[in-house]
């Protein structure tokens, strides 16, 4: 909902986050013109991302006040000056639904320019994780009616025959795993790949790995409706509940017995979020294998390694 705060101006609703461990406030903000080379969407479908938790509970250094909300879909509501294409170079005007990248790198730095990993510049602009919301242009996450999309980001016009729900449902999980299965880990052919997690990034990683040509997955994960769901998508070839399979030693027993030879998986990802799983996924790797974590962005906290 939008009202009018006047003959040019729009009031936009805004969770926003002020203090950590509090609960988030709805706030009236309002809405500014777009900038040369900004752009303001009317937001349809914001996700709810384990990060978004995690940095309420104050686990990640972040400036507040924060509008929280980093991976959503929207309209065009209003193009800055000079706006007339998509990143891929396709015409964008008023009422086309789009998504956008959830942070802008600076292009300059040692990590964006020697090391080519834009994701650890140290100058990166995330959307709805340190842009503060006492500072324009304020609406700079999707838990609101409308996003602000500074100069710089990347915005991509969704295809007719791709709904707002199927974009949205890899809207952070995704980009994540593309980065880091398909541009890290980079599973060959014929691989056995074990996924340790089956919330979103774990089922987006098992996906990216399939589409790699991988031979066989194993998923680690749980609660059952998350692994049946994982089922149902057809994800994985092998799926082991850490509910029923609880003690972790008998966890590497079942993920050696479902991979090549019992020698451990050429590939293993990490997508948990909890600091323990990589200690036990190391040991659900091959020798000479790849361990991915992709699953850690905010502090829980320290775990013991036994290399």
């Amino acid at each position: 909902m939008v009202v009018s705060a006047g003959p040019a101006a729009l009031v936009s609703r805004a969770a926003v986050l002020e203090r950590f461990e509090t609960p988030i406030r709805m706030r009236s903000v309002e809405v500014p013109e777009p900038r040369p080379g900004a752009v303001v969407t009317e937001v349809l479908c914001a996700g709810i991302c384990g990060t978004d938790i995690h940095l309420q509970d104050g686990r990640l250094p972040i400036p507040i006040p924060v509008v929280l909300g980093h991976e959503a879909v929207g309209t065009v509501a209003a193009l800055g000056e000079g706006v007339d294409s998509d990143a891929l170079g396709r015409p964008l005007g008023i009422g086309d639904r789009v998504m956008w990248a959830s942070s802008i790198a600076c292009g300059t730095c040692y990590y964006c320019r020697q090391i080519g990993e834009p994701t650890l510049c140290a100058n990166r602009s995330v959307f709805g994780i340190n842009r503060r919301a006492d500072q324009f242009p304020r609406l700079s996450g999707a838990w609101a009616d409308f996003q602000y999309l500074d100069p710089g980001t990347t915005i991509i016009r969704l295809p007719d025959d791709v709904s707002t729900e199927a974009a949205i449902s890899l809207g952070c999980a995704g980009p994540t795993s593309v980065h880091g299965v398909v541009g890290i880990a980079r599973p060959r052919v014929g691989d056995t790949v074990v996924v340790q997690g089956s919330g979103p990034v774990g089922l987006a990683a098992a996906m990216y790995a399939r589409l790699s040509g991988v031979e066989r997955i194993v998923m680690v994960g749980g609660p059952a409706a998350r692994l049946e769901l994982a089922r149902t998508l057809g994800v994985a070839d092998a799926y082991i509940d850490i509910f029923e399979v609880k003690e972790p030693a008998e966890r590497l027993v079942s993920v050696l017995r479902d991979t090549q030879e019992g020698r451990g998986g050429d590939v293993v990802i990490e997508a948990t979020g909890v600091p323990s799983a990589v200690a036990e996924g190391l040991e659900m790797c091959r020798p000479a294998g790849t361990y991915l974590v992709l699953g850690q962005y905010t502090d829980h906290g320290a775990t013991p390694i036994n290399p």
